[in-house]
């Protein structure tokens, strides 16, 4: 159980690494060093970790995740798709969510915490579009209730 539910916040990693193949990439630069690379990776997912833990709406789904793991894994995933360095080598999202029962409500509230933890940031709309771009297309592999 806790292996899944730790995969549940790799899945917005990936969510959010995906838009790294966007073509679009204002400024020249690579969405990872828009982001300010590790560094800025890692505060982000610092507070969007804290942000889901503080939500009553999926917090449960977290309950025995051991956190530190989960930051690693996140930050992992967020910066080898961004075009940094790292290396993810974890499950597909399909394959990690298989059976977890994951709602459209769900998907939305960690989203929302994301967004929230983007803005807390001051990730610039350019990056942050190109990031929520990505949720799109990767929630039919892991929402399995409507």
């Amino acid at each position: 159980m806790m292996q899944r539910v730790m995969n549940m916040m790799v899945v917005t990693a990936v969510l959010l690494a995906g838009a790294g193949c966007v073509a679009s990439q204002p400024q020249g630069k690579p969405l990872y060093d828009r982001l300010d690379g590790k560094g800025g990776i890692t505060a982000v997912v610092e507070t969007f970790v804290g942000n889901v833990g503080g939500d009553a709406r999926i917090n449960g789904y977290f309950a025995s995740t051991d956190l530190a793991k989960l930051k690693i894994h996140l930050v992992n995933q967020i910066c080898e798709a961004s075009g940094g360095p790292c290396k993810y080598s974890g499950r597909t999202m399909k394959q990690t969510h298989a059976g977890m029962g994951v709602t459209d409500a769900a998907f939305g509230a960690l989203v929302e915490d994301l967004v929230a933890a983007l803005d807390h940031h001051k990730v610039g709309k350019a990056e942050k579009d190109e990031l929520l771009g990505a949720l799109g297309p990767m929630k039919s592999d892991i929402v399995e209730r409507k």
